[in-house]
């Protein structure tokens, strides 16, 4: 028996910019998952998928490309030392990988000076020459050869052209025997915002590494990055996973069509969550417009939230945390039943509260509340508040019977004589009802009334009997 201990195989895909490793990475999952374009430099961060392939079960990561990988000093871009971070954490964690080029450039230096650094890493690499859209091109692939790899394999990520070939020679050389696994992905955790108020660096601090890049220029983060970690709650440690967005701006102020489609990725990952941390900047005027809107789609979402006020290191001296609480409160009323925590991702203040928040959400989304408490509470809450007649005295608005039909959000059926006599306060005043006396913090809840016509039993008809009048 090995000793080796099982570890889940990982593909990494690396290369020089625009080549085409996220198109391939999108081949691979059969989805598009990182954003694709012409622009050269848009992945930055790496981004790690499951990925099967003929009932395989591996990760794939996709990795920003390499701009500075043979010791350049000039011409560098702004990230191009971060991602070479990135890129080298991705080929250590990796059992194989996959270097892409670009048929229609031809072999370059920096090519070459990659594959020397690859090569020395002592993994298994497989030459993947993209944009090998058809036969002729096939040829030119053997171009090449000169960076010393065993086997080139012509692909077009595009029409998938050869990534066939490419994943089964790949999935030939993992040690199965050594693998472990992967792990359900359990919860996931949205991070969203504006530009610039933190949300990557509340995601390392939660994850406890340098997982994304962190910077000052709003919009360091473009794709949908998704960090696996252990989330502390009641019953143990359970797997969660932290996806970290692109800063949520408006699309008519958006500059490019990279960062549109970061946007559109952002809002996509919300609808695919289960919890959301919504970031906002913890001051006295510190929520804006855009806050508004980002905390409508959130809650039209139906998702849970905890708001995070974060940079409260840089005014706690200045303002009141009473006030700046009542001013988010204020700007959004609509989300008062998600808890706000003031932070601050520089020193790691009250990040134990953050946590301690998810487990307790968790722990009401799995929550079923049985059908003759729900009716206890709002028949107490009636008696305390009846509701108001509209009309005539025959529109009362009256609750027959309520039951439990779902969760994420909780959604709860009530059996009403008419529901278009119930006003939308008496609805929130339910709502709260059910709130405070489940404990259901963090979730936002939601009310079906449905219409039941009161029944009348049928009178008894009797038959005459000899001698019995029963008139």
């Amino acid at each position: 028996m090995s000793d080796t201990v099982p570890k889940i195989p990982t593909v990494a895909i690396v290369g020089r910019p625009n080549v085409g490793k996220s198109s391939l990475f999108n081949a691979v999952l059969r989805r598009r998952q990182a954003i694709v374009h012409e622009e050269s430099g848009v992945t930055r961060d790496r981004i790690a998928a499951p990925a099967k392939w003929k009932d395989r079960h591996f990760q794939i990561i996709d990795t920003g490309g390499l701009g500075m990988y043979g010791g350049q000093k000039k011409n560098l871009g702004i990230w191009d030392s971060e991602i070479k971070d990135q890129v080298e954490i991705a080929i250590d964690s990796a059992e194989i990988l996959v270097m892409v080029v670009d048929v229609t450039a031809g072999p370059t230096s920096l090519d070459m000076d990659i594959a020397n650094k690859l090569r020395a890493s002592g993994k298994k690499v497989f030459l993947a020459v993209n944009k090998s859209d058809n036969e002729n091109l096939d040829g030119e692939s053997a171009n090449f050869a000169g960076l010393g790899f065993e086997r080139v394999f012509p692909v077009s990520c595009v029409h998938r052209r050869g990534v066939e070939a490419l994943l089964d020679k790949v999935i030939e050389s993992i040690d199965w025997e050594n693998a472990a696994p992967l792990v359900e992905p359990g919860i996931r955790i949205a991070v969203v915002g504006r530009p610039n108020v933190g949300k990557s660096s509340i995601v390392n601090r939660l994850v406890g590494h340098k997982r994304v890049m962190v910077s000052n220029i709003p919009g360091t983060t473009r794709d949908s990055v998704e960090v696996s970690f252990e989330l502390e709650c009641k019953d143990g440690k359970v797997p969660a996973v932290l996806v970290d967005t692109a800063g949520l701006r408006q699309k008519r102020k958006a500059d490019t069509a990279v960062e549109i489609f970061s946007i559109m990725r952002a809002e996509e990952t919300v609808s695919k969550a289960q919890l959301v941390l919504f970031v906002v900047e913890a001051s006295i005027d510190g929520v804006t417009a855009q806050d508004k809107k980002i905390a409508d789609m959130i809650q039209r979402s139906g998702k849970g939230c905890i708001i995070l006020a974060n940079k409260w290191d840089l005014c706690r001296k200045a303002v009141k945390r009473e006030d700046v609480q009542d001013e988010i409160r204020y700007c959004m009323p609509f989300m008062d039943y998600a808890p706000i925590v003031f932070i601050s991702a520089l020193d790691g203040s009250n990040f134990n509260k953050i946590t301690s928040a998810m487990g307790e959400i968790r722990e009401n989304m799995r929550m079923h509340i049985p059908t003759s408490l729900i009716n206890k509470i709002l028949g107490d809450a009636t008696a305390r508040n009846a509701p108001s007649a509209i009309g005539t005295v025959h529109h009362h608005f009256k609750i027959y019977y309520a039951t439990m039909v779902g969760n994420e959000p909780p959604r709860f059926l009530l059996f009403v004589n008419d529901p278009g006599v119930c006003t939308k306060n008496y609805l929130s005043y339910i709502s709260n009802c059910l709130r405070k006396s489940l404990g259901l913090t963090g979730l936002p809840i939601r009310i079906s009334l449905r219409a039941r016509e009161k029944t009348i039993a049928p009178r008894r008809s009797f038959k005459k009997s000899k001698g019995v009048d029963r008139a």
